[in-house]
């Protein structure tokens, strides 16, 4: 189980890293970089299902029950999302505009769309709340993680279902 499990994990968590990677330059706050990494999170969480599968035609003899598959599809999702954060740590805290970049759209949507000076500055006040949470690795590591393992949980909730048998 475990070669299946580190096999499938790892390749999904380097689907995972790379495609957010590759749309870290894009955030824009057009929604496209939303978008991308949701769809690439999801693409890395089809690795789950593979993984389930390989476990039950390799070493179950074909044969899976919906406990093992979930425990095999969540032991997956977990090494997939520690890859998706492991990669974002390094963005993130290797690059020092970043995080200016990242929450100071918030602000600049509502300066463009004439919100009130009252919101917008609201808004300021959040973000830099936001900002000294996210100064601490462990905070950021935390919100990363929700981002990718609910969807692979709910891939393993799935695909432990389709492909049970007895």
């Amino acid at each position: 189980m475990r070669r299946i499990v580190l096999t499938y994990g790892l390749i999904s968590g380097a689907i995972g890293a790379g495609l957010m990677l590759a749309q870290v330059p894009f955030m824009d706050g057009s929604g496209r970089a939303l978008i991308t990494g949701y769809t690439g999170i999801v693409l890395a969480g089809l690795l789950v299902f593979f993984g389930i599968r390989s476990y039950r035609d390799n070493v179950g003899n074909g044969k899976i029950s919906f406990g093992r598959g979930l425990a095999v599809g969540i032991l997956i999702a977990l090494i997939s999302a520690a890859c998706y954060v492991a990669a974002w740590e390094v963005v993130y805290f290797s690059s020092p505009g970043i995080a200016d970049h990242i929450f100071d759209q918030q602000v600049e949507q509502l300066r463009a769309t004439g919100a009130p000076q009252a919101k917008i500055d609201e808004a300021v006040r959040e973000v830099e709340s936001f900002k000294k949470l996210y100064a601490n690795p462990f905070v950021n590591a935390a919100f990363t993680f929700v981002e990718p393992f609910p969807i692979g949980l709910l891939i393993a909730l799935i695909s432990a279902g389709i492909l049970r048998r007895r």
